[in-house]
């Protein structure tokens, strides 16, 4: 049974001492053994923070060569994205241990996280408890298809601030902002900056961004982690994100 939090412990030094980490998502169904290899690599000589693994759909192909191959060309954090309880394994470094807080749905909410518990423990993989919000559009990706969940509206505000704060309430580590897997556009920055003034626990803002200075402007709003995943898919460098989201550290007087 996992007891301590090393993996995040680890992100969160991260996101201190550069001001905002970098994740980058890889789906095994969407990127070959050969490509993820390549982007492990990539992370690896660029410094990012952490690698995200899973996808918000069924599993189509066996998932390990993919994460055999991100584990030989990197040795930072390997984090399980789950999209059910079904994708649980033990061979990752810890797991987003996601509750949908922006559905109703009780599956998402808690059914799945109920199934998933007795497998997260005895692999003595470590959980980290994150409330997921699908924000933006009335479409939201390939995770509102699978849990017919419509986002959250970025407007106004007031609606996601709600939503984040009843998370902090609840002790999640993490709110997970999602504008969806491939959306049209990334989580306003200026939604994320209201939300982080409003909200005492880190911020992870992903989907739709496709530019180093989306990236840059997420994390400057506040987010303590950005990540970047489709846009590695179609052969994005990894490099350019990741110096986009570190924020510059400001000098000692």
């Amino acid at each position: 049974m996992s007891t301590d939090h090393r993996v995040l412990g680890r992100l969160l030094d991260a996101a201190e001492r550069c001001g905002c980490a970098h994740l980058v998502l890889v789906d095994p169904d969407r990127t070959t053994p050969e490509r993820s290899a390549e982007l492990a690599r990539e992370c690896a000589m660029a410094g990012t923070d952490g690698i995200l693994f899973g996808s918000s759909t069924p599993l189509e192909r066996d998932p390990a060569p993919v994460l055999r191959a991100i584990r030989s060309r990197y040795e930072g954090p390997l984090v399980l994205f789950p999209g059910s309880s079904g994708q649980v394994r033990p061979d990752v470094d810890a797991v987003l241990f996601l509750s949908l807080l922006s559905g109703r749905d009780p599956r998402f909410l808690i059914d799945e996280q109920v199934a998933a518990a007795p497998r997260v423990l005895a692999s003595g993989v470590e959980p980290i408890a994150t409330a997921y919000l699908l924000v933006g559009s009335d479409e939201g990706g390939s995770v509102a298809r699978v849990t017919g969940t419509r986002p959250l509206p970025v407007a106004p505000a007031s609606v996601v601030v709600s939503h984040a704060q009843a998370a902090a309430c609840l002790g999640f580590s993490l709110v997970y902002l999602e504008a969806g897997s491939g959306a049209a556009m990334p989580v306003p920055a200026s939604l994320v900056r209201e939300v982080a003034a409003a909200t005492p626990i880190p911020l992870v803002v992903g989907g739709g961004i496709r530019r180093p200075e989306e990236a840059a402007a997420l994390a400057a709003a506040g987010a303590r982690f950005v990540v970047t995943g489709t846009i590695h898919e179609v052969g994005s460098a990894v490099g350019p994100f990741t110096e986009a989201v570190h924020l510059p550290v400001p000098a000692l007087p």
